[in-house]
């Protein structure tokens, strides 16, 4: 056991993954990459006898010698062998075979340089075919379309599965703490639905080897663990993936405080991220074979698919309600002279695109209200507070008093606060704002911490012993804001930005940052011209002259006239960018251009770039398009090209591109799967020689968006992004007809 001591300071980081020992209900044998045995639970002698004292340093033979009734000799190094070919031992776990006449089940999981094999009796305590149970509870379970009846059928459908006295689903919070929202029990026992726990009772650390391991088994709370034994010197073992993984000493006593002899849980997983547990608890010791865990995982794993359907289906709902608002508003913008009567005047307004009360917009020296808002006095006071304290483009929290003590005294009206600047320099916002939401939190149990001093006069934690319940009113603090309200908030600021652009861009405080950044890019184009324009007509050249060998055969021909093509055009494009950035407002010389042969034309050139066999580009309509051939060649060879580029990672880059003709204007959609842009990034993604944190590993220059946004722009168009981490882009490039 290791000896680190927990206490108030550093309970979220105990060492839970190497504990040192593991449960005793089973033993635990640990192999190197040469099999040979480098550690062993102190318990393997109840299991095995006397021949299992002189195990460590002992070859995997050995071991294969003296257990196993009916098995070949070398059983596990057949198994073995089995996983290490297939790269894991799904096939394999659990391997059920007799020792002394007693049904074992072996699991096996990597760890590091070593392999765990891990013993475990292979029939539970309670005598249900729990893999046949499964099934007809699956079936009982998904003809629930409400989330509540959902929660509630699942608990009792596990509940008449494994028998336990008390099955709940736990949910947690943002900030780690958890709530029983359903739950079946046995009758005489206290009802804690409702009820809210710390998140001290299950620490980060914990939280985290949930998202491993999707089912956790405490067989018996009264039985001491078993130590591993090793040789000096090595490090301690990582139990992360076992099994048998002994439990956190606060937590066992956590348990018996409660009277709990027995826990099983079940991971709930939404977007890969631990939304909840199944959590099951039983007053007498309580053993569950691998074989059925196996088994009662599949109820956590379809629960999660349809919490995650249902979210996403509730996501997408909020999301089109915030979305069809927000193409009123543009098209509002489009039409009125005036930002503020655009955004602020019609029925449809800056408050329709989240769930605030209330809305203010501060733009050009007018503070336009909307809703149930602060008065002029507490505003003038938060934009103080905000120029100071608020450097995001978007900001939002549920506790304004919390961060800004003032406004406890309009509480009511705005604890929950949503910013989107639209020039911190010109002190141009808008304000979201949701009232307080006084809550009644009943907790398991007074929340706070509760410690013990120990000789030395260090605190520790020591678990609750009383688990009453214990009332909290949380005032202060309004709804969370939600994700779609964020996104609703961001795309509303690029919707506004467009139209300060399109109308009054350029006499606004901004123009000194543009005139800026024309400067660089100015540079920019200059280098270009003078560092790659040279290399471009020797390459051209090479080509031109290696064209002419004839011992050169056909396919190297070809690949030689692509390369002449491909530098005249890069030449030419080398032009146009120096024309477009010294001309600056010259007119665009708009001609109508063949959108889809412009797109196979860049695939064409991908396709030799990329491997075929993980780069999927599918192209739907391809409407044609009035511009500029050479600029609109630039615009989608740069979104296409970084669609590939950032995809990379995935098992196969998927991009999907296609266009939409409506009456005004036509509309493309790149649409990727790749590495994707976080929410509050969305607003820089523009911005000359901006990159993202996470594609610093990833070869680009940061140039290509800003280019692509002053091409559009110069056609009066617009352009937009919508992303998620992990889940990749939707880039939107919109040109009038």
């Amino acid at each position: 056991m290791s000896d680190f001591q927990v206490d108030l300071n550093n309970c979220d980081r105990e060492p839970i993954h190497i504990p040192g020992q593991i449960q005793s209900h089973g033993f635990l044998i640990v192999i190197d990459q040469e099999h040979m045995i480098r550690f062993v639970s102190e318990n393997t002698i109840n299991f095995l006898g006397d021949i299992a004292k002189n195990l460590l340093g002992q070859s995997l033979y050995h071991l294969e010698s003296i257990i196993g009734d009916v098995q070949q000799a070398d059983f596990i190094t057949q198994l073995m062998n089995f996983g290490k070919v297939n790269n894991n031992f799904r096939q394999t776990n659990p391997f059920e075979f007799s020792i002394s006449g007693s049904s074992f089940n072996l699991i096996i999981s990597p760890v590091a340089k070593f392999y765990l094999l891990e013993f475990e009796p292979a029939t539970s305590t309670i005598n249900l075919d729990i893999q046949s149970l499964v099934g007809k509870s699956i079936v009982e379970m998904l003809g629930d379309k409400n989330l509540n009846s959902l929660l509630k059928n699942t608990v009792q459908q596990v509940k008449n599965i494994i028998q336990y006295d008390r099955v709940m689903i736990y949910r947690f919070a943002e900030d780690g703490h958890g709530e029983v929202v359903a739950e079946a029990k046995q009758e005489e026992l206290a009802p804690w639905l409702g009820l809210h726990y710390p998140a001290s009772d299950i620490p980060k650390q914990a939280r985290e080897l949930y998202k491993i391991n999707l089912t956790r088994l405490i067989a018996n709370t009264d039985t001491a663990p078993a130590k591993i034994i090793t040789e000096p010197g090595q490090a301690p073992l990582d139990l992360t993936h076992s099994q048998l993984r002994s439990v956190s000493p606060i937590h066992i006593q956590y348990l018996k405080n409660m009277g709990v002899a027995s826990s099983f849980s079940i991971s709930l997983l939404y977007k890969n991220e631990l939304w909840g547990l199944i959590a099951c608890h039983n007053y007498s010791p309580r053993f569950i074979d691998y074989k059925s865990r196996e088994s009662a995982k599949l109820i956590g794993q379809i629960l999660s698919s349809a919490l995650e359907f249902r979210q996403d289906e509730e996501n997408q709902y909020i999301h089109e309600g915030f979305n069809n608002n927000l193409e009123k508003i543009s098209k509002y913008l489009q039409q009125n002279e005036f930002i503020e009567q655009a955004v602020t005047a019609e029925e449809v307004n800056i408050l329709s695109v989240t769930n605030a009360t209330g809305a203010v917009f501060i733009y050009e020296g007018k503070v336009i209200r909307i809703g149930i808002t602060p008065d002029d006095l507490q505003l003038n006071g938060l934009i103080n507070w905000v120029m100071e304290h608020v450097s995001e483009m978007i900001y939002a929290t549920d506790n304004l008093s919390g961060l800004y003590p003032e406004a406890a005294e309009y509480k009511h009206i705005a604890s929950g606060l949503l910013i989107s600047t639209l020039s911190k320099q010109l002190q141009e916002y808008i304000f979201w704002f949701k009232p307080e939401q006084i809550q009644k939190i009943n907790w398991a149990g007074d929340p706070e911490k509760l410690v013990t001093i120990d000789n030395d006069g260090f605190q520790h934690i020591s678990p609750r012993h009383s688990f009453e319940v214990w009332t909290e009113l949380v005032a202060a603090k309004s709804d969370q804001w939600h994700e779609q309200e964020i996104k609703s908030a961001t795309r509303l600021k690029e919707e506004i930005h467009y139209a300060i652009n399109l109308k009054a861009g350029a006499i606004r405080a901004m123009n000194e940052k543009l005139r800026l950044a024309y400067e660089e890019l100015d540079t920019f184009s200059y280098t270009i011209s003078h560092d790659l324009k040279n290399p471009l007509a020797v390459i051209r050249s090479y080509a031109q002259l290696l064209v002419r060998d004839k011992s050169i055969g056909e396919r190297g021909q070809e690949f030689l006239n692509r390369i002449e093509d491909r530098a005249t055009k890069m030449n030419l494009m080398i032009n146009e960018v120096l024309d477009y950035s010294r001309i600056g407002r010259s007119d665009v010389q708009y001609k109508s251009t063949d959108t889809g042969a412009l797109i196979n034309d860049i695939i064409k050139d991908l396709d030799q770039i990329y491997d075929k066999a993980v780069l999927n580009i599918t192209v739907g309509d391809t409407p044609a398009l009035q511009g500029d051939h050479t600029m609109l060649f630039q615009v989608f060879s740069n979104l296409i090209g970084n669609a590939v580029k950032y995809s990379q990672q995935a098992e196969t880059a998927q991009v999907h591109i296609h266009g939409i003709k409506s009456e005004k204007e036509t509309c493309y959609t790149i649409k990727d799967n790749g590495i994707g842009i976080a929410a509050k990034d969305l607003v820089h993604i523009f911005k000359l020689f901006n990159r993202m944190d996470n594609v610093m590993d990833i070869e680009g220059s940061g140039v290509g968006l800003s280019i692509v946004k002053r091409i559009v722009d110069k056609h009066k168009g617009r352009i937009w992004a919508e992303s998620e981490l992990e889940k990749g882009t939707t880039f939107f490039v919109s040109f009038n007809n």
